[in-house]
């Protein structure tokens, strides 16, 4: 059995090399739940860290859309409560879960583009700086566009023709995955998880994917709190978080119903899971993904 605990991870395919990068996020959430923070507090902190480090799809580290200069983020919220905030499409924030957690405040439960922008401005938070890191990203992206393997690597664009799909101002010619997360546990009980990434790459500008969507990307009750990452589109058509919760709610052991939602998907499409329950922890993926988690047990 948990006392409480903190669970996060990198993003579905991430390199197990960011364990480390994944541990101060986690240590900072652990660090607050032993002081008495509630769940929700420890799982935005170790968000906004993670978001603050440019190795991570989210935050300063959000991938470039397909014009090489636009950011659009996606962020949540949830509390075993059921209170969520949310944001979509946000732009110009350095961190998004911030913005997801002061919307928790407020009669919704998310706000996109424009108004989620200016919400955050009202609120003073700071502003995105693209991390280095982001730009060499996108160039590589570029080059398997030139080169033709973009299909093989992202199943979604098989049959697509660029070219005809785009949608930004900036004209084709010119021109040429993942997420982060965090599930907790307090002293009182309550849960929570936060979510935050900069998208899928490649995207056409305003593509949503299953961050922001309550019961695909991330769920909170009082049978656990889970979050999920991977191909977005895949995983908003399983409602994926929600049935891993509804598992829960079943009595099924945390990694069960973790590896059941994974048995979900074919072995083509990356997913990965974790969550957090009062009788233990879940970490399951069909990929590597970095993570880290730490627990206090009775």
């Amino acid at each position: 059995m948990i006392r409480y605990g903190i669970v996060v991870h990198g993003g579905a395919g991430s390199s197990t090399r960011l364990n480390g990068a994944c541990k101060p996020a986690c240590e900072a959430g652990f660090r607050l739940l032993m002081e008495g923070a509630t769940a929700v507090e420890a799982a935005v902190e170790a968000a906004r860290i993670m978001e603050d480090d440019g190795r991570f799809n989210a935050g300063c580290g959000s991938v470039l859309r397909l014009d090489g200069k636009t950011v659009e983020m996606d962020a949540s919220v949830m509390d075993s409560g059921g209170v969520v905030g949310a944001v979509i499409s946000i732009r110009n924030v350095r961190n998004p879960v911030l913005v997801a957690r002061a919307v928790m405040d407020t009669p919704h439960i998310a706000l996109s583009g424009e108004g989620a922008r200016l919400f955050a401005r009202r609120h003073r938070f700071p502003r995105h700086v693209v991390d280095p890191r982001a730009r060499v990203r996108y160039e590589k992206l570029l080059g398997e566009i030139r080169s033709g393997r973009l299909a093989k690597r992202d199943p979604r664009w098989k049959e697509c023709e660029l070219p005809g799909l785009w949608n930004f101002e900036t004209p084709y010619k010119k021109v040429f995955v993942d997420t982060i997360g965090a599930v907790a546990m307090d002293r009182h009980g309550s849960m929570a998880v936060a979510a935050s990434t900069g998208g899928a790459s490649p995207m056409l500008l305003g593509r949503v994917g299953d961050t922001p969507m309550v019961g695909s990307g991330f769920y909170a009750g009082p049978h656990g709190a889970v979050t999920a990452t991977g191909i977005g589109e895949e995983i908003v058509k399983r409602v994926l978080s929600k049935a891993v919760y509804d598992g829960l709610a079943e009595d099924k052991n945390v990694n069960d119903a973790c590896g059941d939602g994974l048995r979900l998907f074919p072995r083509t499409v990356p997913i990965g899971i974790i969550a957090i329950t009062p009788r233990g922890y879940g970490v399951c993926a069909n990929r590597r993904m970095a993570h880290c988690v730490r627990v206090a047990e009775y």
